[in-house]
């Protein structure tokens, strides 16, 4: 009896782009793999969806949204001359797919609380390299690439900038879940605009006005959506819950989770331990065990633990306060002293946020002009928003709790 042949060239609706093309059977594989599959579990945004309802879509979307734009992007280099071989196209494309695939649950929240001593990037080359061992060493150029390793610097460029094919998707992709239309750029013109000089991703001269737009819907997205202070005090919070289970497991009080999420709350993780067992089980982790376990600690005796998941679970927030200049610190003591001390680090916390919607001191946006000469944006547009906008601008937030 003959095997039956898959069709490795499938065609999947995008409701962004339209259709989308996996290319090649190799692609094909890597998103039928586990590891990627998990992605369809994790929140792209993670909990921005408590504020904007249709905040629903995944690291899943976003990475293969990101390999149709890949595609679009290497074609158009193609087209304007550019040699770009075959293997090096599979490669890159690659690249960007797995860019996102050491994501953890709920994205940001777990790096700063569970798995604290290694970062999403370092845990993605951990995936893409066990990857390769399991395609046999095809994914060799892929994490050249991703790890700025070629010699040809715009590839890494096109995943790896600031102006990059992840900005190009997670900003369009993220407006119109959100419905925040501030943040709709176009990607089409950009993707159009671009050619490579001097082994250097640039835009040309006729493209600057949509670069502009996308560094002014980058500031008004992050602003509006990424750092909406609503948003800000849920994540915070979750950060807060899950340091809370970690100190209470690490004293010996057994949580109710999943033996996957128990693992990861048992014990503590750096760059040296992090090994092949424990990229299995993180491969195992995501939205659902951390919002399983919120639920069940709702009802636990802490009362710091059960108060913070409630507040969570329930969307009953602390307040916050957000302003342009640092909180004086009898303020923020007058607040915490009505609280006991010893609990008035989950309950009342101030910080800083910051926006920089480009930093032109690294990985320019370059203009290139019909006589060759390139200028970073910041000197070739004459939009003055763009050189102020180069500039981080901070915000200071107090959290405390309403009652």
């Amino acid at each position: 009896m003959t095997e039956k042949k898959t069709n490795k060239l499938k065609i999947l609706n995008d409701p962004i782009y339209g259709f989308i093309t996996i290319p090649n059977a190799l692609i094909f594989d890597l998103v039928e793999h586990p590891y990627f599959q998990r992605l369809r579990r994790i929140s792209q945004m993670g909990l921005s969806y408590l504020v904007y309802p249709g905040a629903h879509h995944t690291r899943f979307h976003h990475a293969l949204g990101c390999l149709h734009l890949m595609q679009k992007a290497i074609q158009t280099l193609k087209f304007k001359g550019i040699d770009i071989s075959e293997e090096e196209e599979t490669a890159t494309c690659i690249a960007i797919l797995l860019h996102d695939i050491g994501h953890g649950a709920f994205s940001h929240a777990l790096e700063s609380s569970i798995v604290t001593g290694i970062s999403h990037e370092e845990i993605s080359l951990k995936f893409m390299e066990e990857l390769n061992k399991t395609f046999d060493g095809r994914l060799s150029l892929a994490i050249d690439i991703f790890k700025g390793n070629y010699h040809r610097k715009f590839l890494y460029q096109l995943i790896s900038s600031q102006l990059d094919v992840d900005r190009l998707d997670y900003l369009k992709r993220d407006s119109f879940y959100t419905g925040v239309a501030e943040g709709n750029i176009n990607s089409d013109r950009l993707l159009a605009m671009l050619n490579v000089k001097n082994d250097c991703l640039v835009i040309e001269e006729k493209g600057i006005y949509s670069v502009e737009k996308f560094i002014v819907a980058r500031r008004l997205m992050y602003w509006q959506v990424y750092l909406h202070k609503t948003g800000l005090v849920a994540e915070i919070l979750l950060e807060k819950i899950l340091k809370r289970a970690k100190e209470l497991t690490s004293s010996g009080v057994k949580l109710p989770a999943s033996s996957i999420f128990d693992y990861f709350l048992s014990n503590q993780f750096n760059h040296n331990n992090f090994t092949n067992k424990t990229l299995e089980k993180f491969a195992k982790l995501d939205d659902y065990d951390v919002f399983a376990a919120i639920k069940e600690w709702c009802s636990h005796e802490d009362f710091i633990l059960s108060k913070l998941s409630n507040s969570l679970i329930n969307r009953n927030f602390p307040k916050i306060i957000l302003q342009n200049t640092p909180f004086e610190e009898s303020e923020i003591n007058e607040i915490k002293n009505k609280f006991k001390a010893e609990n008035s680090a989950y309950f009342v916390y101030n910080g800083k946020i910051s926006n920089q919607a480009y930093d032109a001191t690294k990985n320019n946006i370059q203009i290139v002009y019909k006589n060759g000469n390139m200028k970073d944006i910041t000197q070739a547009s004459d939009h003055l928003n763009i050189q102020a906008l180069s500039k981080p601008v901070y915000k200071y937030y107090l959290c405390y709790p309403k009652e």
